[in-house]
């Protein structure tokens, strides 16, 4: 069997910086056009300048001939500056901004603790009509980890709509049916879904002993929620579209006392994708999720290239780590055999 798909994008992903960078940078570009590349770095990509010097050392690091597009962001913060925000996007520097919630996730202690502190940023954003990723959970501790997604709609999300629906919004890594049926709901919004979560639930993190290396954050969460993102991914509604949150961390820093949250999927995901989808029937709605519905909501059109997917009779080998200059990071591990290969 053999499907042909317009090549895909990653609308989330970390690349990360120095010889990390060097060493993943190859397995995203063999398979997507284009990325919209995280700005969590150390330190932060804040800036026009920052965002600027972070797409050349990307550029610089290109496999020879590649055509890759590293779609840059910056990284909100409560002193930044709408003018350069505004100028950044006109010139064509970024194509969104990222909210992180303060301490949400990795190199997040930088973020918004306030959302009141960067609504003149969100208010130009609005006017010019550049979209803002969201990492939607809030950081009370009196609030469940499990819980986070649902409290951050609640108390963040729709009072933001509420104050500024023309602002478009992406809902990143949607992790729970709340998620997936508030962003049904409303205008103006899509939600980005990764790989991981549309396979595993918070029972293959934790029974059996703990997996690091299916730890993320948002965390999985209940078979219940990993069944709605399997509906809204395969379901070809163009609010849906995917966004890996492929996020490098070495071995080490994965496998200790207090483990990184992040899942490398870059490897894999497409392989991941098709047996997903094979699985609910729903191939014929993969180029759609992949390739489609995200560069329709960015208004960007669909990349011109094709890939080809084959699903052959034997499983297919992926490498189970990524030997970088940073140090092995771990391929995603589904937890099934893979029998589909990009040809």
């Amino acid at each position: 069997m053999q499907i042909t798909l317009t090549r895909p994008d990653d609308w989330h992903l970390h690349l990360r910086d120095g010889d990390m960078l060097k060493g993943i940078l190859p397995e995203t570009t063999r398979d997507f056009g284009r990325a919209i590349i995280m700005p969590n770095l150390v330190p932060p990509v804040v800036t026009s300048l920052d965002a600027l010097q972070y797409r050349a050392r990307i550029i610089d690091l290109l496999p020879e001939g590649d055509d890759f597009i590293p779609l840059m962001t910056l990284y909100l913060t409560e002193a930044t500056d709408p003018a350069d925000v505004a100028m950044a996007a006109k010139t064509g520097t970024i194509s969104a901004v990222k909210l992180y919630p303060a301490g949400a996730t990795t190199n997040s202690d930088s973020g918004v603790k306030n959302i009141e502190n960067v609504m003149p940023v969100l208010e130009r954003m609005a006017e010019i009509g550049l979209p803002l990723c969201v990492h939607g959970e809030v950081t009370d501790p009196s609030v469940d980890i499990f819980d986070r997604e649902a409290v951050f709609i609640e108390r963040v999300l729709a009072p933001l709509r509420a104050r500024l629906p023309e602002l478009k919004i992406i809902m990143e890594h949607v992790t729970t049916r709340d998620g997936v049926d508030y962003v049904n709901s409303a205008e103006n919004i899509a939600a980005t879904i990764t790989t991981h979560h549309l396979i595993i639930n918070r029972n293959h993190l934790l029974v059996g002993g703990i997996k690091p290396h299916y730890y993320c954050l948002p965390v999985a969460k209940r078979e219940a929620h990993r069944r709605a993102l399997v509906e809204a991914a395969t379901s070809g509604n163009p609010k849906f579209f995917l966004g890996t949150d492929s996020a490098p961390h070495s071995d080490p820093n994965k496998e200790s006392a207090c483990g990184c949250a992040g899942v490398f999927s870059a490897t894999n995901t497409m392989a991941c994708l098709a047996h997903v989808f094979e699985d609910a029937g729903a191939l014929d709605a993969l180029e759609a999720f992949t390739s489609l519905n995200g560069p329709a909501f960015y208004g960007l059109p669909p990349n011109a290239g094709k890939i080809s997917l084959t699903k052959q009779d034997t499983p297919v080998t992926f490498p189970a780590k990524i030997e970088t200059g940073a140090g092995p990071v771990t391929v995603f591990d589904p937890g099934f055999p893979l029998y589909w290969s990009l040809t």
